[in-house]
């Protein structure tokens, strides 16, 4: 803020009760953080930062009245961290249509591909709970996806994340932000040809997972989920297991390879 708005306000509360609090306050926040400032000192904006390092804009309306009824900043950043982290989960790891999504707006706009989007409008008092969600596009992929959403929505539970939730109840998971899918172009099983694996309780902590094996043959360097090499490895005669490691070779390059596997899939 430029000094001639100091100068001014503190001109201005030589003159009256009302303009004294006010620059009592801004002094008090600094003038720093002062981003605007009405003629008559009853609009201010101030840039903050909450606990995490995520800048918001306030906007402070001030009756004439004040300091009776002062305005409540910090409880309200407090309330809403969890509805914000929420938020910035689901700018970072989901395909956000609108790159001006702001911390303002309780609304996302998915982009889950071939034109069509998912729009999720979170509930700021409760962020935990199940989203409303509509379906934009006119594909059978949507389609089925609303109805695969209609049938699971009971399953949203609150103690798990926000996006686990997402894929458990969609059945799939959403597509990643544009940069994330530049670099991952090329991270298909190559042997079930899939990006990540079902969403299956049976598969433990590996459900919904991506690929998480690499041959190392850097002339070949293809990607595998780890239980289906484990698997395919398993149909191959000249496979050897050493305790839960199985050793054979690449179904590419015929390299060795060595995988380890669970313990149950023995």
């Amino acid at each position: 803020m430029e000094f001639t708005e100091q100068t001014r306000c503190r001109e201005m509360a030589k003159s009256s009760t009302f303009y004294r609090s006010v620059y009592s306050e801004i002094e008090e926040v600094g003038w720093e953080h002062l981003v605007k400032l009405g003629e008559d000192l009853t609009f201010l904006s101030f840039r903050i930062l909450d606990k995490k390092g995520r800048e918001h804009i306030l906007e402070i309306q001030l009756k004439r009245t004040y300091p009776k009824c002062p305005p409540s900043i910090s409880a309200h950043l407090e309330k809403l961290q969890e509805f914000w982290s929420i938020l910035e989960d689901i700018d970072k790891s989901l395909w956000v249509d609108d790159m001006k999504a702001s911390f303002a707006t309780s609304y996302r706009q998915i982009n889950i591909g071939n034109d069509s989007f998912i729009m999720l409008s979170i509930n700021a008092s409760d962020p935990r709970s199940l989203p409303e969600i509509r379906f934009l596009g006119s594909g059978p992929s949507v389609n089925v996806m609303r109805k695969t959403w209609q049938k699971n929505s009971k399953r949203w539970k609150k103690e798990k994340p926000f996006l686990e939730n997402l894929a458990s109840l969609l059945e799939t998971h959403l597509p990643g932000p544009p940069d994330v899918l530049k670099r991952d172009q090329q991270v298909e099983c190559g042997i079930c040809y899939a990006q990540n694996l079902p969403i299956d309780d049976e598969l433990g902590n590996k459900s919904g997972c991506g690929t998480d094996y690499t041959c190392d043959n850097t002339n070949c360097s293809r990607a595998f989920h780890s239980i289906c090499l484990g698997d395919w490895l398993r149909s191959i005669t000249t496979t050897r297991q050493s305790f839960n490691v199985l050793f054979g070779n690449c179904p590419y390059c015929s390299e060795p390879i060595a995988v380890k596997i669970n313990s149950s899939k023995q």
